[in-house]
């Protein structure tokens, strides 16, 4: 048994006031509980221009956002996934949307980049999405032993891709993260649909902290953090406004509904070449 908190933002293009807003917000996950906090895609800086965050980049294992998240763990005593941060890629020309894994001691235990891009045109609407341009993709899927137990890391528009899911749960994992930044239409119309059916189909908690409201960019994201257990219930969710969510996270109920419910060992597909019949 174990408590995780979804902590639920309005980040701009000020990394100083980004950290502050979410020093307040972690202290009330704390408050709640919390062993372990997720915070959201791009919690310290949401630039005016995507562009923008090639200048607040950081180094690996240095800097102000990854500064904060160790001093802060270590301060509450909790671990926190910093939901994304901007790390430098070597050549310069883009960075890694990094998801990053501190312990209650300030150590960062685990990195996972986000390794699908948002290269999209939203239909219907006058929105264009192009994250390549200035992010390069990850390439390696990450487990990690946490308190609430083993955590499959994953970022935002990784949730329309099953697949990866699988194959973290293949490796041990127990619980999803997906922070997110997710647009206003696509939140209506998929968000809650996703996220449970990831959690459904891999009888597997989900923790997802998100973006919310309108930013400094006049991009508008859509909120509704949520956590989803195993069964697909929604433990909790924060429709609006920055906040914080909390749940238990039952392992042994989880293993039960594993047990009973045998869907993962049932699995007959396996990836193999088709046969092509002439």
């Amino acid at each position: 048994m174990g408590v995780v908190a979804a902590v639920q933002m309005n980040s701009g293009h000020v990394v100083e006031d980004n950290l502050v807003a979410a020093a307040r917000l972690l202290r009330e996950a704390k408050e709640q509980g919390a062993d372990i906090a997720c915070l959201p895609e791009n919690f310290a800086f949401m630039g005016k221009r995507d562009a923008d965050k090639l200048g607040v980049a950081e180094d690996a294992a240095s800097g102000p956002a990854q500064e904060f998240l160790a001093a802060t763990a270590r301060e509450l005593k909790m671990w926190i996934l910093g939901g994304t941060i901007n790390i430098r890629h070597p050549g310069g020309r883009r960075v890694a949307n990094a998801s990053l894994l501190f312990d209650a001691r300030g150590k960062c235990v685990a990195r996972y980049d986000k390794i699908h891009l948002f290269d999209v045109s939203i239909p219907g609407r006058n929105e264009d999405y192009r994250e390549s341009a200035n992010v390069e993709p990850g390439s390696a899927l990450v487990v990690a032993d946490t308190p609430v137990g083993r955590l499959g890391l994953s970022v935002c528009y990784d949730m329309r891709f099953p697949e990866l899911y699988r194959v973290l749960v293949d490796q041990g994992a127990q619980w999803f993260s997906m922070p997110a930044a997710f647009t206003v239409p696509t939140g209506r119309a998929h968000w809650e649909s996703l996220l449970r059916a990831r959690a459904i189909e891999n009888l597997c908690l989900v923790v997802a902290p998100a973006q919310v409201g309108l930013h400094s960019s006049g991009r508008d994201t859509y909120g509704h953090s949520l956590i989803v257990d195993h069964w697909g219930k929604v433990l909790a969710c924060l429709p609006e406004g920055p906040g914080v969510i909390s749940a238990t996270v039952d392992l042994a109920e989880q293993a039960a509904a594993r047990e009973r419910f045998p869907a993962l060992t049932n699995r007959r597909l396996v990836a193999q070449p088709a046969q092509v019949r002439a």
